[in-house]
């Protein structure tokens, strides 16, 4: 790429280049199925639901006692568990693109909030649709630049998705909006959460008697602002939680894991609904349904707020998937699973044939119990950190072990077996010196299939066309009514 090359050109060329990688080269850490169908009798429905910003260790059937997820916890005896589910990039924008195109963020090209994701990219939208398909999507988008409060019309931009009732952006719970089909913004009264369930609900009541369907809802909690609801959801008392050990006893982490366990309980009554409505469609059956997150949150944990950063709290997410016709209840699995993943396990469970060029691995003869065996490692990343004096990381997770290192060399190591809570590091350890070694290679191996050099983030910002401010953060507006036709 030469440095007269703009962000367009650049992606425009990287689609062509994810391609040819993609189809050529073998992951030396896993061998990735790709482009093959796991060739259902019929095509089933799919339900994706996703928080914001919640962590693995805030869910009931991940170990955590204080919170109450009755509903979630009665959907994960259903299906299967993977408890080792990680965001590869633990901000909202770049899941959310690699969410979408089974690419990680040096081929999609998003590695900050607020930029636009290439319309030419494949998505699973575009793929499902292709097969047949009404698709649809409710909640935050966050994946059209710059504009959080605008307008994404119809077309291209919604990369897929036909029906819409969504805005790019918004956190503000009790004053939130969306749009339609048109730039005129629809005022939500109440909890927002409560009323995209309510547009769910009618969706699942509405689809799939025809054609297959699949809706993507995506809620805005527990992301910050924590006491942002309703006064009666508020049912987490501060001075009752009990806070993990690698966070410091401090009234504004009680304050804000209280608002955020209250976040979830709100999240967990609407899943409930959600379920309901669809058993009482009559298509549970035939219906892929997922929960999860695109990132955790810090919570002070480690004396950190929020994401971004290589821990668990970041990086470590919930996911379910139940699929009564075909995936048995009550399973959990320790197998890797990153968000790249997620497209073409969903494409492989459906029989809809896998974009070529997909980074992300299939892994739907592991969720079928075909196989039990799954990545060695996976990448976890954050090329362009904004907002937080944080340095540019890149690492892996295995399912015993957390490998991260800085531009400047190794920096944590842990055993997640043995410190679930991440609070002796052992990158310095000599009796670890073998296994640091062993996962430094797999990180090489990962950077190497990723086309990634570990450059420094003003490469990047240069590379894809950022225009940021001296925080390293894409200049954004919020006023509702501005919209980038």
């Amino acid at each position: 790429m030469t440095s007269t090359m703009n962000r367009r050109e650049f992606l425009q060329q990287s689609v062509v280049q994810a391609a040819v990688v993609g189809s050529t080269a073998s992951s030396v850490l896993y061998s990735c199925s790709r482009g093959r169908t796991a060739g259902p009798v019929s095509r089933p429905n799919i339900l994706f639901v996703f928080a914001d910003q919640m962590r693995a260790s805030a869910a009931g059937w991940m170990g955590n006692e204080q919170v109450r997820t009755a509903n979630l916890d009665r959907f994960a005896r259903r299906g299967l568990i993977f408890d080792n589910a990680v965001s590869c990039n633990p901000v909202c924008t770049p899941y959310r693109a690699s969410l979408l195109t089974g690419l990680y963020p040096l081929r999609h090209g998003l590695c900050v909030n607020d930029v636009r994701l290439n319309t030419e990219l494949p998505t699973i939208a575009k793929s499902l649709k292709a097969a047949g398909y009404d698709t649809g999507y409710i909640g935050k988008w966050h994946l059209d630049g710059d504009k959080r409060g605008g307008f994404t019309p119809p077309g291209p931009r919604r990369q897929g998705f036909d029906y819409w009732a969504a805005a790019d952006c918004t956190h503000n719970y009790m004053k939130s909006h969306y749009y339609r089909d048109d730039p005129t913004p629809i005022w939500i009264e109440g909890y927002d959460a409560d009323h995209q369930t309510d547009l769910a609900i009618e969706y699942v009541r509405t689809h799939g008697t025809e054609r297959p369907y699949c809706l993507f809802m995506s809620w805005g909690p527990p992301h910050d602002p924590y006491q942002l609801m309703p006064k009666e959801y508020k049912t987490f008392d501060p001075r009752e939680i009990k806070l993990p050990p690698n966070c410091q006893d401090e009234q504004r982490w009680r304050e804000d894991i209280a608002g955020y366990y209250s976040h979830i309980e709100a999240l967990d009554r609407n899943f409930g609904r959600l379920m309901d409505a669809l058993e009482k469609s009559g298509r549970a059956d035939d219906t892929i349904v997922v929960f999860t997150s695109d990132h955790g949150d810090m919570l002070g944990s480690q004396g950190m707020q929020k994401k971004q950063k290589p821990w668990d709290e970041s990086v470590h997410v919930p996911f379910v998937l139940v699929y009564p016709r075909r995936v048995a209840a009550g399973r959990r699995t320790p197998v890797l699973f990153n968000v790249p993943d997620i497209m073409p396990t969903l494409l492989g469970l459906a029989g809809v044939p896998i974009p070529r060029g997909t980074e992300g691995c299939d892994l739907s003869d592991i969720v079928l119990g075909r196989n039990s065996k799954g990545p060695a490692s996976t990448l976890i990343a954050n090329h362009c950190p904004f907002g937080e004096p944080i340095p540019e990381w890149r690492g892996v997770r295995t399912e015993r072990y957390t490998f991260v290192r800085t531009r400047s060399g190794p920096w944590l190591l842990f055993d997640n077996q043995k410190d679930p809570y991440q609070m002796n590091n052992l990158v310095e350890s000599a009796s670890h010196r073998q296994i640091r070694e062993e996962l430094d290679r797999e990180l090489n191996g990962w950077l190497e299939r990723t086309g990634d050099r570990f450059e420094p983030r003003e490469a990047y910002w240069k590379q894809f066309g950022y225009q940021v401010n001296e925080k390293g953060v894409v200049r954004y507006e919020t006023r509702v009514g501005i919209h980038d036709l």
